[in-house]
């Protein structure tokens, strides 16, 4: 496949690094497309021919982000030199090496790097955001201090938030972060001119008198085996959240809906009914089923009116942990209440070594004082970062509370089911070990100090409760304020676990320190390992595009950009940002092609290898956690960076200005909806399908001609 013009200059960075290995290759205008994880360093007039570029690097993680148990991100450093003299300039004696020195941005510290020089050198790990790199000749590679001249000097690419801040005028942040209380949300101030309001109607459930609607229920179990029927209504219920009463939807009354037990290879019929006041569906995020079943309107099935059915046939060929939600208008449907859980057991496996097992979904809520902040009637309302929520849910309750014995080990299966936040959860200080990334287990076990899980997406870990005492399940991020460029460190509590004074029997502790491989896995990685360096056969670009906003509004979208939202900076424009207002973009590099008019067609066996670049530099760039219907995938690789931690997924996490590579396994005929997992994102048409053949012939596996 041949790359057209706009992919070479996107993707200029991750390909001229990688591959430089010194002479005249220039360096310069490299960073131009990779803001995010690039920066130049400016050599001092001594050295007028020299360039360098430093780069931050992916940490290989078996998330789609490397990040501290605080949420601080990690990143190797890389700096790559061209140019240097082979002799001292005039005047200056000649360096018995060249040093690199990492400082804060008030130059008050440094910390030495190691020595450099031409060519591309790795220079260990950091968690900082913003610093400067110095680069000094020093007359010993041993020098603990920097005495020498400088080369080279720069700055981290996370400092161009501060020449944001520096842009802000003090007016507009006041007007920008002023409250607004008739919305019961962050907006502009009282006075401010009407095109800085949504310029949809609001909608909510219709208020309904509390003896008319019964309250919602913790879920209940359902264990199914083939040829069973699931009945399953999406009604009106009464539901308290945070000290607020209001009404939601739930399936079968229950929030999240019941828990769907079975056993891999099963297959059941759900009799949905809709008895909310919107139209609805099901999807069966992450289940390779029949495409007639999908539960995607306009694609497999007109949506369901409220007072209609629709029959799903689900089949369960993949043992994991899933989830089912309304995929018509989720953004409002799916944080009402309209989700649940699907564990499929595998067929064979050896016994779980775990005293106990927890399914968890986690997301959050944005509420006013009295309702959720109401949602747009006609579409998506928070569309530049997503509905971000202001308080946090386990299994549907604020304040969720569990208990286990002492030296318990407990297997959580975790899902996101927010629909923008990235979380980071961190089950006290303790250590977890990550076990399955809720599609298929990982080649290998690993350890890890946070779970860092995305919108749709779900892993499978183990924790041992090793103390007596209270454990808190917090979500640990650095949060980020758009208009200041400020970050700082941000918790909230997500759960909290008692445990008690009687230990726990058996005692899984040994079992528990092992970190095990998944013979199955490995087998299968062998067949697909020979795909893994192939060319892309092809080439989405993230982007977004201004539809109408006004102007002090369109301007503060330029600003830079991070790779990952942990929380929302810009909550006042985020939230007068509706669908009317902005398209968020999947374009097809080779065609130029966008969202629903790209036509990708596959035959039933492809193996088809996926690069995906988030465009860093138009507005608003932002992370996107992107699916794919009805198939699975593996993460290959990240900024070039190969992944050594191998699972199945359906949903991964591409931050701004990263080039994630993904193989497509194509076994599953029909036609599949690729989109943003951000509800708002897909409701401001961020989505695509891709169509694959039913094929006669064997199943083997075979690269997409």
């Amino acid at each position: 496949m041949t790359f057209g013009g706009a992919w070479r200059s996107a993707s200029a960075f991750c390909l001229a690094v990688t591959a430089y290995g010194g002479g005249s290759t220039p360096l310069a205008g490299m960073c131009s497309s990779s803001v995010n994880y690039c920066a130049e360093l400016i050599p001092t007039p001594e050295y007028p021919g020299a360039r360098a570029v430093l780069e931050l690097t992916p940490v290989p993680s078996p998330f789609d982000v490397a990040v501290t148990r605080d949420g601080k991100a990690r990143y190797r450093i890389v700096i790559s030199i061209a140019g240097l003299p082979r002799h001292a300039p005039q005047g200056t004696a000649t360096p018995a090496a060249y040093i690199a020195w990492m400082t804060t941005m008030d130059l008050d510290s440094a910390v030495k790097l190691g020595p450099v020089s031409g060519g591309r050198t790795v220079l260990g790990e950091t968690t900082r955001d913003q610093f400067r790199i110095l680069v000094s000749a020093e007359r010993s590679a041993a020098s603990r201090t920097r005495t020498g001249p400088l080369v080279f000097r720069g700055t981290s690419p996370g400092s161009r938030l501060l020449a944001h801040r520096d842009a802000v005028s003090p007016f507009l942040a006041a007007t920008m972060m002023a409250p607004m209380p008739a919305m019961g949300m962050p907006g502009m101030a009282n006075g401010a001119p009407g095109d800085m309001m949504p310029d949809i109607p609001p909608f909510l459930p219709a208020a309904i008198g509390a003896t008319t609607l019964r309250p919602a229920r913790p879920r209940e179990v359902a264990h199914l085996q083939s040829g069973d029927t699931l009945s399953l209504t999406a009604m009106l219920v009464r539901r308290t959240v945070a000290g607020r009463t209001f009404t939601a939807y739930a399936y079968n009354g229950q929030i999240p809906g019941p828990l769907i037990d079975v056993s891999q290879g099963t297959h059941v019929v759900v009799r949905f009914h809709n008895a909310t006041d919107l139209p609805s569906a099901i999807h069966w995020h992450g289940i390779r089923l029949d495409s007639a079943s999908d539960g995607v309107v306009g694609i497999s099935q007109n949506a369901v009116p409220p007072g209609g059915t629709f029959t799903y046939q689900v089949r369960f060929p993949d043992a994991g942990i899933f989830w089912y939600h309304s995929h018509e208008r989720e953004d409002i449907q799916q944080p009402l209440g309209l989700y649940g859980n699907i564990i499929v057991r595998p067929r064979t496996s050896p016994a779980l070594r775990v005293n106990a097992e927890r399914i968890l979904a986690v997301g959050d809520m944005l509420l006013a004082d009295s309702a959720p902040v109401p949602f747009g009637a006609t579409g998506p309302t928070h569309v530049l970062m997503g509905r971000f929520g202001n308080v946090m849910l386990a299994n549907g309750a604020a304040g969720y509370r569990d208990s286990v014995r002492r030296g318990a080990v407990v297997r959580y299966y975790l899902t996101n089911v927010s629909n923008a936040r990235v979380l980071n959860l961190a089950f006290g200080e303790g250590r977890v070990k990550v076990v399955s990334a809720g599609a298929g287990a990982f080649v290998r076990q690993v350890w890890a100090n946070s779970v860092v899980i995305a919108p749709a997406e779900r892993y499978v870990v183990d924790v041992r409760f090793a103390d007596t005492g209270l454990v808190a399940v917090t979500n640990r991020v650095q949060a980020l304020d758009h208009l200041t460029g400020a970050i700082r460190p941000e918790t909230d509590t997500v759960a909290v676990v008692r445990v008690g004074h009687a230990a726990a029997s058996p005692d899984y502790a040994a079992d528990f320190a092992v970190l095990r491989r998944d013979d199955a896995m490995s087998a299968e990685m062998v067949r697909y390992r020979p795909l893994f360096a192939r060319p892309a056969d092809q080439i989405l670009t993230l982007a977004m595009r201004v539809v109408h906003l006004p102007s002090s509004m369109n301007a503060m979208l330029g600003g830079a950009s991070v790779p990952v939202e942990w929380n929302d900076g810009m909550g006042a424009m985020n939230a007068m940002a509706t669908s009317n207002d902005v398209a968020w973009v999947l374009r097809d590099s080779a065609t130029g092609k966008e969202n629903m008019d790209i036509a990708w067609h596959f035959q039933q066996g492809d193996v088809v290898k996926v690069r995906i670049y988030n465009d860093p530099v138009g507005p608003h760039a932002m992370d996107h956690p992107i699916h794919l219907h009805g198939q699975r995938m593996l993460v290959l690789s990240r900024n070039g960076v190969p992944n050594p931690y191998l699972a199945w997924k359906d949903t991964a996490l591409i931050p701004a200005g990263q080039v994630t590579d993904l193989l497509f396994d194509l076994s599953n005929p029909g036609r599949w909806m690729l989109h943003c997992h951000i509800a708002e994102h897909r409701g401001s048409k961020m989505m695509m399908v891709l169509s694959v053949k039913p094929r006669r012939r064997s199943r083997e596996i075979r690269a997409a001609s």
